[in-house]
């Protein structure tokens, strides 16, 4: 291994460790709670160090909300190709996105609350973004009826799916309620 190489794995490595730890920080304490100086800290590398990888908590976020991006769209893929018919599967990626959501809270907020400096919905999109995205339309668009158009019947059960997590996540929907919710959604907005 060259030694162009070697500091490449290197930089590689400590800008993982820079995301997890950011993470984990942020599971544990809320993003409030992520700081440089406190991801320095714990990471045992100096403020310039960190800098060198992200210009700041802002590009950290980004980088957290594509991993999580890609591991959302992991966990729908494998909950729908576990479900036997469309139904079923429309069923599985509701559980699987608010499992997620529930589990994953300071993802979840990366990814769809916060500003991590990532364009949406747009030809520069990143592709773990478009993939996770992806991940719901291959399911939903199975079932989003004659004559609708499969990106905006997506975009609609998602949006709903978003609303219920971040509701009951803010104590405004009873969270003993969420199945019978999903119950709904399936039944209301899939047509098969």
């Amino acid at each position: 291994m060259s030694v162009q190489e070697r500091k490449q794995r290197e930089r590689a490595d400590r800008e993982r460790l820079i995301v997890a730890t950011a993470r984990e920080l942020a599971e544990q304490q809320g993003w409030d709670a992520v700081t440089t100086r406190r991801l320095a800290e714990r990471i045992e590398y100096s403020q310039p160090v960190l800098y060198s990888h992200f210009r700041g908590k802002r590009e950290i976020i980004g980088a957290v909300a594509l991993q999580g991006a890609a591991e959302l769209a992991a966990a729908v893929r494998a909950a729908t190709a576990a479900a036997d018919g469309p139904r079923a599967r429309v069923a599985a990626l509701a559980r699987a996105y608010l499992d997620f959501a529930e589990g994953h809270p300071a993802v979840y907020d990366a990814i769809f609350q916060l500003d991590g400096g990532l364009p949406y919905a747009r030809e520069d999109t990143p592709e773990p973004l478009k993939d996770a995205f992806a991940a719901l339309l291959e399911c939903l668009g199975e079932v989003a009826g004659e004559g609708v158009h499969p990106g905006l019947f997506t975009e609609t059960f998602w949006a709903a799916l978003h609303g219920v997590a971040t509701l009951t996540r803010a104590g405004r929907l009873p969270p003993e309620d969420t199945g019978r919710r999903l119950e709904l959604l399936v039944e209301r907005l899939s047509v098969v």
